[in-house]
């Protein structure tokens, strides 16, 4: 049984629903806390007079930084088209925030390109950094909020490391002398939210060029698994990444590596699976032969007799317990998927080599696709997930209980389609404080970042 996302938000405010997804819920959230989690969500979502974020009663939100103001470091404007995003521990009880700006060529604030953090002068993505203090409040100077990188292009989701560092990821493959810009693009990036310039701006190549979405670093053995959300048919692979220098530290991932791709025998499409619970034993991992993409996009490479297994729209992914987690937020029979589906949600467990569909989001064909897809997820203090919605027109960040309930936790109020505002108001990035006390989540354009607390449980 599922339940659609428009029954979803009818009900009493865009509060709750009952079973909203089929599948193994258990497994999805083995690795959360055992907190006591919200007996159908917080309650209705309450307007904001602001106009900008609908919460809960009980809940607020602070604004920590907004488009086009200036960055409190000086370096110019605080770009837009906010992502991926991950908090780290700063000392004295503060938080580093590492934001990402999936910004291409047109974007009206482009990351600012701060000297010794330049990777690509035509490029206008990055990342920002954000420190606050222990009571929330954004720190003054470059230490309240700076350039973590410049230069890069698309920067959309990525992931933490076991180190204290953010992997940034170019969803991308334009090359040099395309689109203004001087080199290549397609990479990952590593920047230290504590000191950037430690970093720099180096692409880590070894992890391949393609259109990257996210990253999840295995704690145990350092292996790096990425997802690709090729927009075109054949669509994008799931890869993992046996570094030279596993869990080496900051800048390791530049002693380079082997880069592999996920086949599951007898399935070319993922899409095909539409049964939550199914279960691959024993698949593999095909060594990928031009990890560069010199002259053919990794995707159309060939890879032998049995060929490769793809997905259409692999985006989220992040590491729980001892199990790597990754979403495909929707696929398409028109567009040349296999089937059809709203969503799904893939385990591995790495030391079975056991792939299983855990979750499968239910379908509803009278509501635009792209407003019911998941993107960006993470665990919550409560031990359920959180869900940002992907598309033109999603405004909302969704909690997933683990008894299946389904519940509104914001809803984006920025007049999303009204004359003259922005096209894209989702949500992306939503993480959780070290403490578990605050929500920290970005609204793609106009790019805002908000903090939420209130009685998280």
């Amino acid at each position: 049984m599922s339940v659609t996302r428009r029954q979803i938000l009818a009900r009493t405010g865009a509060s709750v629903a009952g079973i909203a997804f089929t599948g193994a819920l258990a497994d999805l959230f083995a690795a959360g806390p055992a907190a006591a989690e919200p007996r159908g969500g917080y309650g209705p979502l309450l307007p904001d007079p602001d106009g900008l974020l609908d919460l809960p009663a009980g809940f607020s939100y602070r604004v920590l930084s907004r488009e086009g103001d200036p960055l409190r470091s000086g370096e110019g404007l605080v770009p837009g088209r906010c992502d991926g995003m991950s908090a780290f521990a700063a000392p004295r009880g503060g938080v580093r925030l590492v934001r990402n700006h999936e910004n291409r060529p047109d974007a009206a604030h482009g990351v600012p390109l701060v000297p010794g953090l330049v990777y690509d002068r035509g490029g206008r993505g990055g990342c920002t950094v954000l420190g606050l203090d222990a009571d929330g409040e954004v720190l003054g100077g470059a230490a309240g909020e700076r350039v973590g990188i410049a230069g890069t292009a698309v920067n959309c989701a990525g992931g933490p490391t076991p180190w204290g560092t953010w992997l940034t990821c170019e969803e991308t493959e334009d090359r040099a002398g395309t689109k203004g810009y001087e080199k290549d693009h397609g990479f990952v990036f590593e920047v230290d939210p504590a000191d950037p310039h430690r970093t720099g701006a180096v692409p880590l190549t070894a992890l391949g060029r393609f259109a990257h979405e996210a990253v999840a670093v295995d704690p145990y053995s350092g292996i790096v698994y990425e997802t690709e959300d090729a927009f075109e048919h054949p669509f994008g692979l799931f890869y993992r990444f046996l570094p030279e220098a596993p869990l080496g530290g900051t800048g390791a991932l530049r002693a380079g590596g082997t880069l592999e791709a996920l086949r599951v025998p007898g399935v070319p499409d993922l899409s095909v699976v539409q049964e939550a619970g199914t279960v691959f034993g024993a698949v593999e991992w095909v060594p990928v032969p031009d990890p560069g993409a010199t002259g053919t996009p990794i995707r159309f490479q060939d890879f032998g007799r049995g060929g490769i297994t793809h997905a259409q729209k692999l985006e989220g992914c992040y590491w729980g317990g001892r199990c790597v987690y990754f979403v495909s937020s929707f696929a398409r029979a028109s567009d040349g998927s296999g089937a059809t589906h709203f969503g799904q949600v893939w385990k591995y467990e790495p030391h079975a080599r056991r792939l299983t569909l855990a979750v499968v989001f239910g379908p509803d064909t009278d509501v635009r696709l792209p407003g019911e897809s998941p993107d960006n997820i993470c665990l919550a203090p409560s031990g359920g997930l959180m869900v940002c919605e992907d598309g033109g027109g999603a405004q909302h960040v969704l909690g997933v209980s683990r008894r299946g309930e389904v519940y509104a936790v914001a809803r984006g109020r920025q007049d999303i389609g009204a004359p003259g505002a922005p096209e894209w108001g989702e949500f992306a990035g939503v993480t959780f404080s070290p403490d578990g006390r605050t929500m920290y989540v970005n609204c793609y354009e106009p790019g805002t970042t908000f903090a939420v607390t209130g009685p998280w449980r």
